[in-house]
C-alpha cells in the first residue's frame, strides 16, 4: 500500500511522523527573500541617483513616494490576491484555475487605467494641502505622473504574473524578472536623468522602462510551451473570475494601503517640519528595506505554502507550516535591522551629495533613528509573517480593519503629536510636543508593536480556518 503524498514542505521522519522540511521553505523563500531583496535595490537605485541631484530633491521623493506606493496596492489588490488563488488552485490539483488567476489579475490591471489617470490628478491639490515647500512641490509633482499613471498599471500587470508563479511554487522565474528590472534600472535612469536632462522625472521613467522590460520576460514564461501544457494558459483567458478576486483582492488591498498610507503621512509630516528630516527619513527606510523585502520574501512564501496545503484540506498542516514561516520572517528581520544600525556609520553618508550643505545634518539624524527603525523591524517581521499567512488561507478583511483602526486611529494622530512642535502641524485639536523625526519614529515603533501582536493574535485563533476561495 502506498503512502499518500507529502503535503507542502513536509518530512517524515523514520517513525512517519511529519515534521517542517525547512530546507523545502528555504528553497521556496530563498528565491522570494532574493527577489524582494533586489526590489529594495531597485528601490535603492532610483534613491541613489535622486540623491545625486540634491537634498531638495531627496526630500520631494520623500514626500510623494509613499503616496504613489499606496494608489498602486489600492489599485492592485486584485493582482496579490492571483497568489492566493493560484497556491489553492495548484494544492488542490486544479492546473487550469491557476491559471485562469493569472489573466483575471491582468485584466483587472488593464481595467484600473483610467483609476490611475485620475488619481494623478490629485497629487497637485494633496501638496498644496499639506503646505509643502513650493520647490519640493515642482520637483515632486515631476516625478509623480510618470511613476504614477504609467508606471502604476505596468507595475500591476507584473505582480499579475509574479504572484501566479509564486502561488504555484516557481519562485526562480520571479526572481529572474525582477533581476532583469533592476539590472535595466540602472542604464535606464542614468539615460533618462542626465543623458536625456530630464532630472527627477528621469528616474521615474527609467523605472516604467525597466517594468516594460521585466512584464515582456513575464509573458514569455507565462506562455511558453510547458506552462500551455501544464497549465492551460493559452486558454484559459476565456475563463476569468475578476468579481471573486476583487471580493478578495479588495480588502487585501485596502489593509496595505492603511498601512502605507500612514506610513505616507507619517514621511509627509517630517518633511513639512524639515527637508533635512524627510530626507533622512527616506534614507532610513530605503536602508531599513533591506530588511522588510526579504522579511517580505518569508511572507510571500508563508502565503504559498498555507494555501497550498489549504488547497489540499490540510488545515492543521497549514498552520504549522505558518507558524515557522512567522518565526523565519520575525528572526530574519529583527537580526538584519540591528546589523544595519550598527553599520550605518559607513552607510548613510552614501546616500548623500557630499558636497550639499545640509549633508551631514542628513547622516547625523538618520544615524540616530536608524536603530529605532531596527527595533521596528522584530515586530514588522511578526506582522507580515502572520498577514501573509492568513492571506494565504483568504483570511483579509478582519486583518484589513485591525491595520486600518491602529494605522488612522493611532498612528497618524500620534505622529503629529509627537512630531509637530506647539503651534505647528496640520490641524490644532491635537496636543503638540515638537520631537521632530525622534518622536515620529517613537510613534512608528508603537504602532507596529500593536499592529504586530494584533495579527499575531489572529493568526493563532485560527479564523482563518473556516474561509474559502
Amino acid at each position: 500500500m502506498s503512502s499518500p503524498p507529502l503535503l507542502p514542505a513536509q518530512r517524515l521522519d523514520a517513525a512517519g511522523r511529519a515534521h517542517v522540511d525547512y530546507r523545502a521553505v528555504a528553497l521556496l523563500a530563498a528565491p522570494l527573500m532574493a527577489n524582494s531583496a533586489v526590489q529594495s535595490v531597485l528601490n535603492l537605485t532610483d534613491t541613489w541617483f535622486v540623491g545625486r541631484l540634491s537634498t531638495t530633491a531627496t526630500a520631494a521623493m520623500s514626500s510623494i513616494y509613499w503616496v504613489i506606493l499606496c494608489a498602486i496596492i489600492l489599485l492592485g489588490g486584485v493582482s496579490m490576491a492571483v497568489q492566493s488563488f493560484a497556491a489553492q488552485a495548484h494544492g488542490s490539483g486544479r492546473r487550469a484555475r491557476a491559471s485562469q488567476a493569472a489573466w483575471s489579475g491582468l485584466y483587472a490591471s488593464l481595467l484600473s487605467i483610467p483609476a490611475f489617470a485620475l488619481i494623478g490628478f490629485l497629487g497637485g491639490p494633496l501638496l498644496d494641502a499639506l503646505h509643502v515647500d513650493a520647490e519640493v512641490e515642482r520637483l515632486a509633482l515631476a516625478y509623480w505622473w510618470p511613476r504614477l499613471v504609467v508606471g502604476g498599471p505596468l507595475g500591476l500587470l507584473v505582480w499579475s504574473l509574479t504572484a501566479f508563479f509564486n502561488g504555484i511554487g516557481r519562485a526562480r522565474l520571479t526572481l529572474l524578472i525582477t533581476v532583469v528590472m533592476a539590472v535595466t534600472n540602472v542604464p535606464f535612469n542614468q539615460f533618462f536623468m542626465f543623458g536625456l536632462h530630464m532630472g527627477i522625472a528621469g528616474s521615474a521613467w527609467g523605472t516604467v522602462a525597466a517594468e516594460v522590460a521585466g512584464l515582456a520576460l513575464a509573458l514569455v514564461f507565462f506562455l511558453n510551451a510547458r506552462s500551455r501544457r501544464s497549465f492551460h494558459s493559452h486558454l484559459t483567458w476565456r475563463r476569468t473570475a475578476i468579481g471573486r478576486q476583487i471580493a478578495v483582492g479588495l480588502p487585501m488591498g485596502l489593509g496595505i494601503t492603511a498601512d502605507l498610507a500612514g506610513l505616507a503621512l507619517f514621511q509627509l509630516m517630517l518633511v513639512s517640519v524639515s527637508s533635512t528630516a524627510g530626507a533622512a527619513t527616506q534614507i532610513v527606510m530605503m536602508m531599513t528595506s533591506l530588511c522588510y523585502m526579504p522579511g517580505l520574501g518569508i511572507g510571500l512564501a508563508g502565503t504559498t505554502l498555507v494555501g497550498q496545503s489549504v488547497g489540499a484540506r490540510a488545515p492543521d498542516w497549514a498552520r504549522r507550516i505558518g507558524n515557522a514561516c512567522i518565526g523565519l520572517a520575525t528572526g530574519f528581520m529583527g537580526a538584519l535591522g540591528i546589523l544595519l544600525a550598527l553599520t550605518s556609520g559607513w552607510l548613510m553618508p552614501l546616500f548623500v551629495n557630499p558636497a550639499d550643505p545640509h549633508a551631514s545634518e542628513v547622516v547625523a539624524l538618520g544615524g540616530s533613528v536608524i536603530w529605532m527603525a531596527a527595533c521596528y523591524q522584530v515586530f514588522d517581521g511578526l506582522n507580515i509573517g502572520s498577514s501573509f499567512c492568513m492571506r494565504g488561507a483568504g483570511d483579509v478583511r478582519v486583518p484589513a480593519i485591525i491595520v486600518a483602526i491602529l494605522s488612522w486611529g493611532l498612528w497618524v494622530p500620534l505622529t503629529h503629536m509627537l512630531t509637530f512642535p506647539p503651534g505647528g502641524g496640520w490641524v490644532h485639536f491635537l496636543p503638540q510636543f515638537g520631537y521632530g523625526a525622534v518622536g515620529g519614529w517613537a510613534a512608528s515603533v508603537l504602532y507596529v508593536v500593536l499592529l504586530g501582536s494584533s495579527l499575531w493574535l489572529r493568526w493563532l485563533s485560527g479564523a482563518w480556518r473556516t474561509m474559502r476561495l
